[in-house]
């Protein structure tokens, strides 16, 4: 159950992030709307363990965190989450939003991403991280995974070495290389103990599939 406080800005958090992606000549079935109702519901599961935080700055962040969303392999793509943070904070003042917790819904928002290694200073934008962070493990994550590599036009594994037993990774190449290269690194950058505990389960998701893509890549299963 919402609060009165987030029940009335929700909707107007929602219109926001929609108006901002129905601008956008490229549209990213990754970073949609599902993403952003996602994050933010693993943003109030970590919230129960965390009473103390603004829930308001968290809600504000989960939905605005995409409001500019550049491609993984753009050039500037370090800068897109700061970009973001800076509009965000332009138009939650159009809309009244309360000035006070402005910096609060920014910073979260700057820190989030994974390419711009901003390190989290408040509790809110630790679980604005940890949350979007989960949303790149489990079987969506995998789902997300292969759609944006699709979009960049690797291949899905090495021929012959699907698991990297004789050569080095490159997840520039091969799809299935991002796993490690990545996401098995998630879990131990989660800031906070619930996320992490939730990160692993689903990474271990993650990794049972890696082991049977590689028996049928390989014609090993049955």
């Amino acid at each position: 159950m919402l609060s009165p406080e987030l029940s009335a800005w929700r909707p107007r958090l929602v219109a926001l992030a929609a108006s901002t992606a129905a601008s956008m000549a490229d549209t990213d079935g990754a970073h949609d709307a599902s993403h952003l109702e996602r994050v933010w519901r693993s943003a109030q599961a970590l919230l129960e363990y965390h009473p103390d935080a603004d829930a308001l700055v968290v809600m504000a962040a989960c939905y605005l965190h995409d409001l500019v969303n550049l491609p993984k392999d753009h050039p500037e793509r370090a800068q897109a989450s700061t970009r973001a943070a800076q509009l965000a904070r332009s138009e939650l003042a159009k809309l009244g939003f309360p000035a006070g917790r402005l910096d609060g819904v920014a910073h979260a928002i700057e820190a989030h991403s994974f390419s711009a290694a901003i390190a989290p200073r408040t509790i809110e934008a630790k679980i604005v991280q940890d949350a979007d962070r989960l949303d790149a493990l489990g079987a969506v994550g995998l789902a997300r995974m292969f759609y944006i590599s699709g979009r960049m036009g690797r291949a899905l594994a090495h021929p012959g070495d699907p698991l990297a037993l004789e050569r080095a990774y490159d997840d520039g190449a091969w799809t299935l290389d991002h796993i490690m290269v990545k996401l098995a690194r998630l879990p131990g950058m989660m800031q906070l103990e619930a996320g992490r505990a939730l990160a692993e389960r689903r990474l271990a998701r993650l990794l049972a599939f890696r082991d049977e893509f590689a028996a049928e890549w390989l014609g090993k299963a049955a």
